[in-house]
């Protein structure tokens, strides 16, 4: 029996994700998260975890630990509070790109910077991928890039490849992928980087994507072998994280 063919295109629908809450948090999972799943054999490419999570105001998650993983987090609205046990202490805000390695192993926590008083949810959207290598030295970097975001440009976010080397605002611990951030006036657009595996997701607005038709908050595009195609912001402009990606995950 022949496996079915990969779709080259596959369009995911915000409504469709996975859906996770409780008392304090309410998590939109493009990829099953919560419970005992296999990350690694419900990615896509290399992209394991794609969580667009809302906490309530004085509310988080208390310290807990990782290892081997490479974590991006993009703030949408609101701040968010990080603490590590390799002592750093950051309020995370829009426009300020933040990477965690857990290489060995490295505990952090991380919660609503607003108090419960303030009324402030944090949006927020978390991602993961596998480093290259493990049992890595565990390391945090940030960086601001409001001023590039504001050039109806795409921009690399993230990355652990040669060729963004000189351009990434931040890194990461595998040399097989980058996430790219447009933040879209109406009108303007970008195109998808060709690589074997993409992912688009839409933080907020809406937009156009080429061949396929309009993307809302909340929707993502899975490609396979393909790139290229243009995303155009719709009337109140859109923002947009799309990860180019060179290999799969493997089980860690």
């Amino acid at each position: 029996m022949n496996p079915s063919p990969v779709e080259p295109i596959r369009v995911i629908k915000a409504k469709d994700r996975w859906h996770w809450r409780n008392e304090w948090l309410e998590s939109w999972q493009s990829f099953p998260a919560t419970g005992n799943f296999d990350l690694a054999a419900n990615a896509h490419g290399l992209l394991m975890i794609n969580n667009e999570d809302t906490v309530t105001p004085g509310e988080g998650f208390d310290a807990h630990d990782h290892r081997d993983m490479e974590i991006i987090t993009w703030v949408l609205e609101g701040s968010l509070v990080h603490k590590d046990s390799l002592g750093n202490e950051s309020v995370i805000y829009p426009g300020l790109a933040q990477r965690m390695s857990a290489g060995t192993g490295l505990r952090h926590s991380e919660r609503n910077g607003a108090g419960r008083q303030d009324r402030q949810p944090l949006r927020v959207v978390q991602m993961w991928i596998p480093p290259e290598e493990l049992g890595g030295a565990p390391s945090y970097q940030e960086a601001d890039i409001s001023t590039e975001l504001t050039g109806n440009t795409l921009i690399p976010m993230a990355s652990g490849m040669r060729k963004y080397r000189d351009t990434a605002a931040i890194t990461f611990g595998n040399s097989y992928a980058t996430l790219h951030v447009a933040r879209l006036d109406a009108g303007r657009a970008v195109q998808v980087p060709d690589a074997p595996y993409g992912h688009v997701f839409v933080t907020r607005g809406a937009a156009d994507f080429e061949g396929s038709g309009p993307l809302h908050t909340g929707d993502a595009v899975r490609l396979t072998a393909s790139g290229g195609q243009r995303i155009a912001a719709a009337d109140d402009g859109a923002e947009l994280l799309i990860w180019e990606m060179h290999t799969i995950a493997v089980n860690v």
